[in-house]
């Protein structure tokens, strides 16, 4: 446990109330408790009379008008027809796999206050604003830069820029494949999402180039999305596979550091600089049943995406733009926590009746009904309990500010929150892959079992607010587990995370990595 100045985890997972756990197995069963009579005054009629008396009445039924009986199962037929054709298609994730960089790309938080200092671009106020940051950012030792920010000087340059792309995507692509043992010739769509580095040819290129895809592979890059690109990109491929029948879908999340290394002195832009790390996630779908579903890990259940761009205020609030010294940086403005609220009511608004128990609706429904037709202002409105509906979370490790929001909004537990702290401890904000470091955590504890659900979360500028819903179809032994990046240190986990963490620095030189 923590003191009084520290995030508190225990590693113990939430339960409802026994009152409203009783409450929730009988709304949840109420047809089958209306239903019972019913059934059982039929099986009692149905006892009376012989499979053979069955089987006459049966047939005297069907024989009794040809056409009518005709006409009932061609209906059938094509009502089945209908439904089969329109139905969407399954799409299973098979595995995923996160990027774990070496440790020459270590950075503390004594390594990046050296660097700043060592860059001389920044001002006394402006360090002493970047430490005060880091010192409150939930942010550990442990988190990654790529070499050319740690070198000294920092040679942010088009071709570094390319070797970490290629670093993190190929290092995350290879270990995905590896783990389903899938050909790269047989993936039929590649989506990349990337909000800050497009370079021409681009990123999915660079794939398509590095492992040979085939000729008529769907590839697509998606760009200046934001943190919630991650799930975008789910979303898109998840429609692809809709009408490319029978193959693979390949997603890359990640975000490229090196030449979005702010050097100004806007403070608003200063932020980035301190919560974004390196890192980077690849995720293979596909639809193909059969043995690829018995050795899949999840199942997608929904995506749901929402968008604020309309409103000014939340087009704004992550914007990337020049400053006064016509330096490039993106600003984080002010009202960041409020439209980012604003965007999660949105979402779990349209959310909810897709994946909340009936007992939740009603007992929404019931406070919306007593404070807007009945009047009753007293009343307070009913927040649904969606730990009611997922058994894990996974909510973008964005900042301690955007964690405490949701936690409050959602009245998670720290055991749910644990697996996003702990990714934003040990990782940083790694943008759109964060959500997959944080399933890789939850597996890595052993808490996926099979029919378990997990809600994946992100936020993104623009603004947006994106959802995918995840239902594990086996039980994940993390035993067996290869190329987690959790697997080797999870016994030191959950950890402490204080509120505030005093960053050291001494006149020691920073580490040339040249």
């Amino acid at each position: 446990m923590a003191d009084a100045g520290g995030t508190v985890i225990r590693n113990a997972r939430h339960r409802p109330s026994a009152l409203k756990q009783c409450y929730h197995l009988t709304i949840c069963n109420l047809p089958y408790l209306l239903l019972a009579p019913f059934a059982a005054a039929l099986a009692l009629r149905l006892s009376r009379h012989t499979p053979a008396d069955l089987l006459a009445a049966a047939h005297s039924a069907l024989t009794a008008n040809p056409p009518f009986t005709i006409a009932l199962l061609a209906l059938a037929a094509v009502l089945l027809t209908i439904y089969l054709a329109r139905r969407p298609r399954a799409v299973y994730l098979l595995d995923f796999a996160c990027y774990k960089p070496g440790p020459e790309h270590v950075v503390t938080r004594e390594t990046f206050m050296h660097q700043s200092t060592a860059a001389g671009v920044f001002t006394d106020d402006n360090l002493a604003f970047q430490r005060k940051i880091l010192e409150r950012s939930g942010l550990g030792q442990g988190t990654y830069f790529p070499a050319a920010v740690l070198n000294s000087p920092p040679n942010p340059c088009m071709a570094e820029a390319r070797a970490e792309a290629e670093a993190v995507m190929f290092g995350a692509i290879d270990q995905v494949l590896a783990k389903t043992g899938v050909r790269a010739r047989d993936i039929g769509v590649v989506v990349v999402n990337c909000s800050l580095f497009c370079p021409t040819p681009s990123l999915s290129a660079m794939i398509v180039n590095h492992y040979k895809l085939r000729g008529n592979v769907a590839s697509y890059n998606l760009g200046g999305m934001g943190c919630s690109a991650g799930l975008i990109s789910i979303d898109l491929a998840k429609q692809l596979l809709q009408v490319h029948r029978n193959t693979y879908a390949l997603v890359v999340s990640m975000e490229n550091i090196t030449l979005n290394w702010y050097w100004g002195n806007n403070r608003s832009m200063l932020m980035s600089n301190c919560l974004f790390r390196m890192g980077g996630a690849a995720v293979l779908l596909t639809n193909r049943g059969g043995s690829d579903r018995r050795r899949a890990k999840y199942q997608l259940v929904h995506t749901v995406r929402t968008h604020h761009g309309a409103d000014d205020r939340a087009y704004r609030c992550v914007f990337q733009e020049e400053d006064d010294t016509n330096r490039v940086g993106v600003a984080l403005s002010k009202d960041l926590m409020a439209v980012a609220g604003e965007a999660l009511k949105t979402n779990i608004t349209t959310l909810g009746p897709l994946v909340l128990p009936m007992s939740e609706q009603i007992l929404f429904l019931a406070s919306l009904v007593g404070r807007k037709v009945f009047g009753l202002r007293s009343l307070k409105p009913y927040i649904p309990d969606f730990k009611m509906a997922f058994e894990h979370f996974c909510i973008h490790a964005g900042g301690r500010a955007v964690l405490d929001t949701i936690e409050k909004n959602l009245e998670l537990s720290p055991w749910h929150m644990e697996p996003s702290r702990m990714t934003l401890y040990r990782w940083g904000n790694t943008s759109s892959s964060s959500l997959w470091y944080e399933l890789a955590y939850t597996e890595a504890q052993g808490r996926v079992r099979r029919g378990h659900r997990a809600w994946q979360i992100a936020f993104g500028s623009g603004f947006k607010c994106n959802s995918a819903v995840w239902r594990a179809l086996r039980t994940i032994n993390p035993k067996e587990e290869v190329g987690n990046p959790w697997v080797e240190e999870i016994h030191r986990f959950p950890v402490e995370v204080p509120k505030v963490e005093s960053v050291v620095v001494t006149a020691a030189p920073a580490v040339d990595q040249s």
